[in-house]
C-alpha cells in the first residue's frame, strides 16, 4: 500500500515520539541502577547501647553501628560462605586446632596506624585479657592456647582442643580489629572506637546516637561486597529515638531514611506507602527467651520451672504484642541457625491445667486472696528484672501479657524495670529470678556463650546459672559435623525439657526504609550493611 509523503512524515514523527517515550521510560530505571556518591543516611534506632566498643559488649545495636567502623579478618556472605577481608587468605588444619591468616599489606586504621600481624595479635590478646571484661567477644574466640606472628603479615592461632566456630566468630563486629595505637592510649573505650572500616566514628553520645563520616581512602572492603573502594554515602547518622511513633513519624516525613523496629501495629501501613518499604530479616541464634534462674528462689525446683513454661502461651502473647510481624518461638534456637532442631517443639506447649498440676505437686497448693499460690505462708513471686532502654515497646507489652497469663496459674510475675547500671548490678549479684534477651549468631556455638558455666554472671550471660550442659557444649565446638549436629540436638532438647528458659519469639530485624535508599544488604547476624548503600535524589 502506497502512502503520501505527508503521511510518511507523520508516521516518522510518531515513531520518533514513541522512541522518545521509551527512552524517557527507561532513563530513570537505568539511572537508578547506577550508584550515586554522597549524601547522608539518617537511621533511627529504637534501642540504645551504653557502650560503643564492640570488644566489650554483646549489644546488637553496637554491632549494627560498628560494622561500618571496624573491619573483620574474614567476611561472611548472606549464603554463609566465608570471604577474604583483612585476611586475603587462610589455612585451617583438619581438626580445627591451627588457623593461619595471611593479611593484606595495604590496610591502615583511620588514625594512620598500619594493619599488621602485631595489630591483630594485640586486639585478640586484649579481648582474652580478663581485665578487658570482653565476655561475649572472648567466648567467640574459644580456648585459644597461643597467638603467634610468623612474619609481619601472618597471624597463627593455636588451640589444644578442636575449635570449629572460629571463622564465623571472627566475621562478626565483636571481633572487629581496632587500632592498637588508639587502644594503648585510651584508658576508657566505652564511647569511642577507631577501626579500619569505610566510616570513621565522629561522635557517640549515649542516649542520643552516633555520627559517622566516610573514609575517602578506603580500599579493602569484604569479599562479599557489591563494590570496591570508598563507601558511596558521605555520612551515616544513627539517632536514638525510643518512641516508636516518633521514629515512624520521622520516616514518613522524610527526616529519617531508615528506622529499625518498625512498630508492629504500623507495619502494614508502611508497606502500603508508595515511598517506603519494610525489609525483614529473621534472626539466627538464641530467640527472645525468659531465662529462669535455677540457683535461687522458686526456680530451683524443676516442677515450678516447668509449670511456668507451660503457663506461658507465646503464640497469643506474641500476636497481641507484635500484630503478626514476628513468629512465636518453638525452641531456644531460631530456625535460621545451623543445627536447629524442629522436633524440640513437641516437648512443650501452653497447658494451663498441666501447669496447675505441676505447682500442686511442687507443694504450692494454697492461694491468697489475689489468687497467688503460697507455700509455707510465702507467695509464689518471681522478680523479672529488665532494662527498658534495650527493649522495644512491643517487648514490654509482651512481658505484660505473660504476667497476666502466668497469674492464671497462680504465679506472681513482678516486672522490675531498672537502668543499665542497675541491670548489671542485679544480674552480677544474682538478684533476680527472670531476665530476658536474645543473641544473634548463625553458629550454634552461641549456646555455649549462653549456657556454659564459664559464662555465669558476671563473666557472661548464663543467666539460668546452669552447669549441666558444660560437657556437651565443650565437646560440640570441636566435634565432626554429624556429631556436632547430634550434640546440639541433645542440648536443645535438654534446655526445654529442664525448662531453663521460656522461648517467646523469633526476633526479626524490621527495617523501615525510604525507596530512595538502595544497595542495603544483610549481614549473617541479620543486620543491614550500609557499605554498598546509596541515596537517589
Amino acid at each position: 500500500m502506497k502512502i503520501s509523503k505527508q503521511q510518511w512524515k507523520l508516521n516518522q514523527v510518531a515513531k520518533l515520539g514513541s522512541a522518545l517515550i521509551l527512552v524517557m521510560a527507561a532513563g530513570p530505571s537505568f539511572a537508578a541502577e547506577t550508584p550515586v556518591q554522597g549524601g547522608t543516611l539518617n537511621v533511627a534506632l529504637g534501642s540504645d547501647t551504653p557502650i560503643i566498643d564492640p570488644s566489650i559488649t554483646g549489644q546488637s545495636v553496637t554491632a549494627l553501628i560498628d560494622r561500618n567502623v571496624v573491619d573483620s579478618l574474614v567476611g561472611q556472605a548472606e549464603d554463609n560462605r566465608f570471604t577474604p577481608w583483612l585476611a586475603s587468605s587462610w589455612e585451617v588444619n583438619e581438626n580445627h586446632t591451627d588457623y593461619v591468616f595471611h593479611l593484606r599489606k595495604d590496610v591502615t586504621f583511620s588514625d594512620g596506624t598500619k594493619l599488621n600481624a602485631d595489630a591483630v595479635k594485640y586486639n585478640l590478646e586484649r579481648i582474652l585479657d580478663p581485665k578487658t571484661t570482653s565476655s561475649y567477644s572472648k567466648s567467640l574466640l574459644g580456648p585459644i592456647k597461643t597467638i603467634t606472628t610468623p612474619d609481619e603479615y601472618t597471624v597463627a592461632i593455636h588451640y589444644d582442643t578442636p575449635f570449629a566456630p572460629l571463622l564465623q566468630g571472627l566475621s562478626l563486629p565483636y571481633l572487629g580489629i581496632q587500632s592498637p595505637t588508639y587502644l594503648k592510649n585510651t584508658p576508657n573505650t566505652t564511647n569511642t572506637v577507631v577501626g579500619s572500616g569505610p566510616f570513621i566514628l565522629k561522635s557517640f553520645v549515649k542516649g542520643s546516637g552516633s555520627q559517622l563520616t566516610r573514609r575517602a581512602d578506603y580500599q579493602w572492603g569484604p569479599g562479599y561486597a557489591a563494590h570496591t573502594g570508598p563507601a558511596y554515602l558521605e555520612a551515616i547518622n544513627f539517632k536514638y529515638l525510643p518512641e516508636s511513633s516518633v521514629r515512624l513519624g520521622a520516616l514518613t516525613s522524610g527526616q529519617i531514611q531508615a528506622i529499625d523496629a518498625v512498630p508492629p501495629v504500623n507495619a502494614k501501613t508502611v508497606k502500603t506507602n508508595l515511598a517506603l518499604d519494610v525489609k525483614t530479616k529473621e534472626n539466627p541464634g538464641i530467640v527472645r527467651v525468659l531465662y529462669l534462674n535455677t540457683s535461687k528462689g522458686p526456680f530451683t525446683d524443676l516442677k515450678v520451672r516447668q509449670a511456668f513454661l507451660t503457663a506461658v502461651d507465646p503464640t497469643s502473647a506474641v500476636k497481641v504484642a507484635f500484630f503478626g510481624t514476628v513468629k512465636a518461638a518453638n525452641n531456644v534456637l531460631g530456625p535460621q541457625t545451623q543445627y536447629y532442631d524442629p522436633t524440640v517443639a513437641k516437648l512443650w506447649g501452653f497447658d494451663l491445667s498441666k501447669a496447675e498440676k505441676l505447682l500442686d505437686e511442687a507443694g504450692w497448693t494454697s492461694k491468697d486472696a489475689a489468687g497467688i499460690r503460697t507455700k509455707d505462708g510465702k507467695p509464689l513471686t518471681v522478680d523479672f528484672v529488665y532494662d527498658p532502654t534495650t527493649l522495644e515497646s512491643s517487648d514490654v507489652t509482651l512481658f505484660q501479657a505473660i504476667q497476666f497469663q502466668v497469674k492464671k496459674a497462680g504465679i506472681d510475675l513482678k516486672l522490675d524495670p531498672v537502668d543499665s547500671g542497675g541491670f548489671t548490678d542485679r544480674t552480677n549479684n544474682n538478684q533476680y529470678d527472670v531476665v530476658s534477651n536474645f543473641y544473634v549468631r548463625a553458629e550454634p556455638d552461641i549456646l555455649r556463650t549462653v549456657f556454659h558455666s564459664n559464662y555465669t554472671p558476671p563473666k557472661g550471660s548464663n543467666y539460668s546459672h546452669i552447669s549441666a550442659l558444660d560437657a556437651k557444649l565443650s565437646e560440640a565446638v570441636g566435634a565432626p559435623d554429624a556429631k556436632r549436629k547430634q550434640l546440639y540436638s541433645d542440648i536443645q532438647h535438654q534446655i526445654i525439657s529442664q525448662a531453663y528458659v521460656v522461648p517467646l519469639y523469633v526476633p526479626a530485624y524490621q527495617l523501615g526504609i525510604s525507596k530512595k535508599v538502595h544497595g542495603v544488604s544483610w549481614a549473617t547476624n541479620a543486620k543491614p550493611n550500609f557499605y554498598d548503600a546509596w541515596l537517589s535524589h
